[in-house]
Parts: C-alpha cells; structure tokens; sequence
C-alpha cells in the first residue's frame, strides 16, 4: 500500500522538516510492551527460552543494553505513553486514586499520549493488550487517541478469560468502548495478536499510516500457558537456579551484552541454595519455569505472526517495530490478604494446571533478572533495565548493538520524529508539559545520539539517578544512597558512597531538583495520607 504524502496541515502547529530525509513517507510503528519479564529472559539476551522471533529482529536490528523502565506497571505505561516522567503525567505510583498531582492515578490534562499526537498527524491509531492506567470509562483508551482498542483494562487476570483475583473486584476486557465477555477458547496473547492483525488490515484499506501499542500481559502471573508449549520446558530446568544464572551470564558476556568486567550478582538472598531444596521442590519449581518459559514462547510465536502479516501486506520495509518489558522480573507471591481464598487455593495447584494461580516468586525473577540484583518495584538495575530491541528495514544496520543509556520517555520523541509530527504546547485547549524524552532517530539512522544528561527513577520511595558511568541509588526505608559506577560495576556490588561523598552530593542535589519539579513526594508521606483516609 502507498502511503501519502504527510500533509503539514495535519500537524499541531506550523511546519516541520523531516529530520530523516531518505523516508519520503510516514513509517507505520510498533511498540511491543512485554508485561514483568526480567533483562535476560529473550534469547539475544542470553535466555535458554526459544524466541526465534525477537531473536531475528535483534540480529537484523538494534539491541540496546542500557535501557531503562520506570520500575513497575502503571508508572512505566503513563511514561512510555506520555514521553514525561510518571510524576509528570499523574501517574506517580499506582492507579490508586489521590488528591496529590502526582500520585492522580490515571493520566491528567498536562500530557497527551503518543496516539493521539499522531492521530492529530494523520496516523490509524490502534491498541491491545493491557492498559492499567486506570479504569474509569473516561480513561478507557478510546478515550485517549487511539481509534481502536481490544484488551484488559486492569493490572493481570487470568490467560484463559475472566477470573478477578482480590475480594470485590471487577476485571474488564473491553473492546473500543464496551465490556467484552472472553468466550471458550480464549487464551490471552493469541487474542491480543488476533485483534491486532484484525486492526492493522483496517487501518491499511484507509490509506494511512498506523501506530500500534501491543501491551501483552505475558509473562506476568499466573502462569498459565497452553500444553504444547508447556511440554517443550519441562525438566530443563532441573539444572538450578544457580546453573541457569551462570549459564544465561555466560552468553551475555559472550554476545556483548554484559562487558567481560562485570560480575555476576550473588544468588539473591531470598533465594536457598538449590541443592538445599527436596526432589519435589526442585520438581514443582521445575515446571514453574517450565509454564514461565512456555508464556515467553507463545509471546514470540505471536510476534512471528504480526511480522508475517505485515509482509503479506507489503508493510514490512516501512514498519519500525520497537521492544521493550514494563519492569523486571516479579518476586511476587500469590499469598496473603490481597487474593480471595479461592486464588489462594489455586495458587497451590500445579502451575500447568488452566486453573491454577501461580507466580515463580524470588526464585525465578532471580534468573529473569540476571546479572543484576533486586526486582520489579526496586530502582536497582534488576527493577529497571529492559531488553530493548528496534527494528527498522532500511534505516537500522543489522547487528548493531548501543551501551547508551536510554528511558522509556524518549519513545514519545522518537515517534513523532519518524513521523514527522510536532509535540503539542496545547492539547484540547490545555497547557501541555514539555517532553523530557531524547528522540533516538539519530540513533536507529547510525549517528550520534547526544542521550541524557540524567535520567531519574522514583517508585514507593525507592530512588535512582543515572548521570553518565555513575548511578545513585536508595532503597525505602533505610533512604541510604549507595553509589555504583555502571561502566565497570553493572551489577552494583560496590558502593562507592564512602569515598567519593562529593559525588553523592552532587548526585543528590540532581535528584531533589528533579523531585521538585516532577511533583515527586517521600513516600511515607502517601503511606500516612492512605491511613488516614482509611481510617475514615
């Protein structure tokens, strides 16, 4: 399909040159959001699960091995979304509902969302997958630019259809604005894809560009996959914990993932050794992993049919797909107050069981986050370094690989410089707050990239900032700040704070400046606004 021209009418305001003068026409782009899946859990970046798929585009694209999340869900969508900080676009902490600017829970007027300054720009606008960015039906996705959508509204659910997971609550699957009822045979991934392919077919026969958020839920738990993938896994896990991660390090630091001067991370010490475990706990464990890698797998197999269908449409020369997971791996247990009784006997069901609810605990996000320490909520590069893969025919050098530090905010830029398309001042007769992301057009074309002088994390009181080689970094509630230099110490086993306070200094004061001008609050300040309001 030949796409048109962009008119400069189109765009917010006055005109704009393309900065990437070979594309005389509008790329379609993906961005492909992978839901708790840990640095190391693909393939290219040193997996045993088999993502042929992700693995083709790293080797005919870019991997970037220094790109950053926000940490958990909700923050990381508003940013990825918006091109701000969390803060910035109201979304600070969950979608927890509060009087603070920054902790709203759903996306404010201050910002506008990739969709729609590229609906504004003459692109199709489409969405599946998980929005979690709250569910009101004002902030449903149809609300916020995107002319199609089919997926969950909430946080996780089952793979297998409908199943709400704490007492009193309400799971949605919608469809563009309706409720929609998952029906016999419904497996999560596979549907997401179906409506994608479904909606990028719409959007071509319209003659224009498009924009597609594919959000999965995989691997977030439970852990349900299909039995023809589950089989696949069993038992290669019997190795250990400690194997794998030795094993998954090994290859990343053969493929230039990981510089030969970094070090392995000690096994987590949540995590026993695993010769200490009996033969049914090293079993049960076993097959964990084995679902685990079976929901990566079904993945990618989904991501092979969205390549295919953009071949079969002739899309695939014009298309830039960009990957990327939300936070790393989850030590999250299914256990205690928070899921109803019948959850929590699921949960002791083998994970291979449909009915089942399970997660694969600090154990398996030990693995998924190798090298790094901590996880999914932390601000340690276990909690924030995502595999990043772009993928450009023409444009990106095949091979390429890029040790630059990058943020999810610097996906707004990036799209609407592909696209030639402005970043609005206002929006719908609202003042809209400058990006603070860097567009990496530069980047995929094989040029410089000035990146950041800073980039700043904040989740629950856990903070970072990254300045260059070095990082300074606290976790709540000790708000101690250890200093590591990334170059040399990317697992963050030496603290540097003792004999270089000056730097910490300076570090800190980078960060209380940028707290201060993102609506960034210590977060015991937000524990006592929700006891009192409780308590109400």
């Amino acid at each position: 399909m030949k796409k048109r021209i962009l008119s400069l009418s189109l765009i917010f305001a006055t005109s704009l040159l393309l900065s990437l003068a070979p594309r005389e026409t509008q790329p379609n782009i993906i961005i492909i959001l992978a839901d708790d899946m840990g640095y190391s859990d693909i393939g290219s970046f040193g997996s045993e699960i088999e993502t042929p798929n992700l693995d083709a585009m790293a080797e005919g694209g870019l991997k970037m091995t220094q790109f950053y999340n926000a940490s958990r869900c909700c923050p990381t969508r508003a940013s990825l979304l918006t091109g701000l900080y969390p803060h910035q676009a109201g979304v600070g902490h969950m979608v927890n509902e509060r009087e603070q600017l920054g902790y709203r829970g759903m996306l404010n007027e201050e910002c506008v969302t990739i969709a729609e300054a590229l609906k504004e720009g003459g692109y199709s606008t489409l969405m599946t997958g998980k929005w979690h960015l709250n569910d009101r039906e004002e902030h449903w996705p149809v609300k916020q630019g995107f002319d199609r959508y089919f997926g969950l509204l909430d946080g996780a659910n089952s793979y297998f259809g409908n199943r709400p997971y704490r007492p009193n609550q309400k799971l949605t699957y919608a469809l563009d604005d309706a409720p929609y009822a998952p029906e016999e045979g419904f497996y999560a991934t596979d549907a997401y894809t179906d409506y994608a392919l479904e909606f990028i077919e719409e959007g071509t026969e319209k003659d224009k560009p498009f924009f597609l958020y594919l959000a999965y839920t995989a691997p977030h738990w439970p852990l349900h996959a299909l039995e023809e993938d589950i089989v696949k896994y069993k038992g290669r896990y019997m190795k250990g914990w400690d194997k794998l991660r030795e094993e998954r390090f090994r290859r990343m630091q053969e493929t230039g993932i990981i510089s030969r001067s970094t070090k392995l991370s000690p096994r987590d010490e949540n995590v026993p050794a695993w010769n200490s475990l009996s033969d049914e706990e090293k079993r049960r464990w076993d097959e964990k992993m084995a679902v685990y890698a079976a929901v990566v797998d079904r993945m990618d197999q989904n991501i092979g049919r969205l390549r295919q269908k953009l071949k079969e449409l002739g899309e695939d020369e014009n298309t830039i797909i960009m990957f990327l997971s939300d936070n790393g791996g989850s030590y999250e247990a299914i256990e205690g107050p928070g899921f109803t009784q019948e959850i929590l006997e699921a949960s002791k069901k083998p994970p291979s069981d449909p009915t089942s609810f399970t997660a694969y605990q600090y154990e398996g996000a030990n693995v998924s986050n190798t090298p790094f320490r901590k996880f999914k909520r932390w601000e340690h590069e276990g909690g924030i370094s995502t595999p990043f893969i772009a993928y450009y025919p023409g444009t990106i050098t095949p091979g390429s690989i890029s040790h630059q530090p990058a943020h999810i905010i610097d996906l707004m830029a990036t799209s609407l410089e592909l696209a030639g398309v402005t970043y609005p001042k206002t929006y719908k007769g609202n003042t809209i707050k400058p990006m603070e992301g860097v567009s990496m057009a530069s980047l995929f074309n094989g040029q410089q990239w000035q990146g950041h002088e800073a980039i700043f994390f904040e989740h629950e009181g856990n903070r970072a900032v990254r300045q260059g080689d070095w990082k300074l970094v606290s976790i709540y509630p000790e708000n101690k700040w250890a200093l590591y230099n990334i170059k040399s110490d990317r697992s963050e086993l030496n603290d540097l704070s003792a004999r270089l306070p000056v730097k910490v200094k300076q570090m800190e004061k980078l960060y209380d400046a940028w707290a201060a001008r993102s609506n960034v609050l210590p977060f015991a300040e937000l524990v006592e606004y929700d006891r009192q309001r409780k308590s109400k």
